[in-house]
């Protein structure tokens, strides 16, 4: 040994996409996308409608075929993967419009979230909902018969309940009330600092993603075109001249 300290190994993203294509059979959306998001971070993407947002993390979760391009876990490629086997990786996903099972008591849809992430129910379900108190009040109530506040509250506990080690959110607070979307900031700034959550996040509410990213991606016509950061999404007018936001 000549006594010098060898250079520290380059740590791995927890995830990372490289070159990534996916559309609706011949109808392409994304066109090479490439990210990478570390362990805790919560990171945002801002677009246009119809620039590839939603794609892209329905292509991330498997419920869209990749045509090129690759994905990794913690420096594991899922690409291959079902969307229950990406569940079982350590993905969870909010889809826009919440698709929590509205037939079924609030309590079901957590033991669900359970099931698909492969996550053990004992001690799980009350672990959650002492994050979301307000849900405590409704465990036997059908999930249909919720808010649309209340019922994006249900979805995020869902997926939580799987134990994901990192969360797609699409969209969250589309169609809700104030009160609720700040309940979800906090939330999800509790989770973060204390449990370490990874999140990537599509949402158009500018003071929503600035005040959980740490840096927000630019996606336009299918590909990730620049980097701003949160105090700069704040700002409608600075995100129309240098983004080029509606």
């Amino acid at each position: 040994m000549n006594g010098t300290a060898s250079p520290p190994p380059p740590s791995v993203p927890l995830l990372s996409v490289e070159g990534l294509h996916s559309g609706y059979g011949r109808i392409p959306i994304l066109g090479g996308v490439s990210l990478a998001v570390g362990e805790g971070e919560f990171v945002g993407i801002l677009g246009h409608n119809g620039m590839g947002k939603s794609t892209l993390l329905r292509t991330l979760m498997g419920y869209l075929p990749a045509t090129a391009g690759s994905v990794s876990l913690s420096g594991r490629a899922i690409a291959g993967l079902s969307p229950t086997a990406r569940a079982r990786a350590g993905m969870g996903y909010v889809p826009q419009g919440r698709e929590i099972f509205p037939g079924l008591s609030v309590h079901e849809n957590l033991r669900m979230g359970c099931l698909l992430g492969g996550a053990p129910e004992a001690g799980r379900i009350e672990e959650i909902l002492g994050l979301f108190p307000r849900l405590k009040a409704y465990l036997d109530r059908p999930g249909g018969a919720l808010s649309g506040g209340e019922q994006q509250l249900l979805a995020l506990a869902r997926c939580l309940c799987g134990a994901p080690r990192i969360v797609l959110l699409d969209e969250p607070t589309e169609g809700i009330q104030p009160s609720i979307i700040e309940e979800i900031i906090e939330t999800l700034q509790l989770i973060g600092r204390e449990r370490g959550l990874t999140v990537l996040l599509v949402e158009q509410n500018l003071n929503f993603i600035a005040s959980l990213s740490r840096r927000i991606l630019i996606l336009k016509k299918g590909a990730i075109t620049g980097e701003v950061p949160p105090e700069v999404a704040r700002d409608r007018a600075m995100i129309d001249e240098f983004v080029g936001m509606d």
